[in-house]
């Protein structure tokens, strides 16, 4: 695991931490070409300098965030962006984690993803990228 990302789990409660230890591991694994690192304060994966996959610390919980997710067509990422195309869940418990709908979700953000990369150059209009 990425030391940093390592540090950031570390800083959790108990209960916070096993929910975030149990992320990183499997969107590591299936994630296994991507860089990862802290970025804004928490754990993000990229493909390609895009954001896919992170997790936060939040008051609800910790949030896991596929930033195309709004695309999934995924009932569970019901957390949605009110302005770009993220969809998010919240969990509390290491056991709300089902890690079959964890890999679906990180293979469809392979799949679909928007040129978060470019946003800024775009003037905030976002692009779907092409799936390689």
């Amino acid at each position: 695991m990425n030391p940093e990302i390592q540090a950031y789990n570390e800083q959790q409660n108990s209960s916070d931490k096993e929910i975030c230890d149990a992320l990183a591991n499997i969107i590591s694994r299936e994630l296994s070409n991507s860089e990862n690192k802290i970025w804004h304060a928490h754990p993000v994966w990229f493909l390609s300098e895009n954001p896919i996959v992170g997790y936060s610390k939040q008051k609800k919980g910790i949030r896991l965030m596929f930033w195309s997710g709004a695309d999934f067509d995924e009932d569970q990422l019901n957390i949605r962006g009110a302005k770009f195309k993220d969809a998010s869940i919240f969990y509390n418990s290491a056991s709300e984690i089902n890690p079959d709908d964890l890999k679906r979700w990180i293979q469809k953000s392979i799949e679909i993803q928007w040129d978060y990369k470019n946003i800024v150059k775009r003037k905030g209009r976002l692009e779907r990228l092409q799936a390689n």
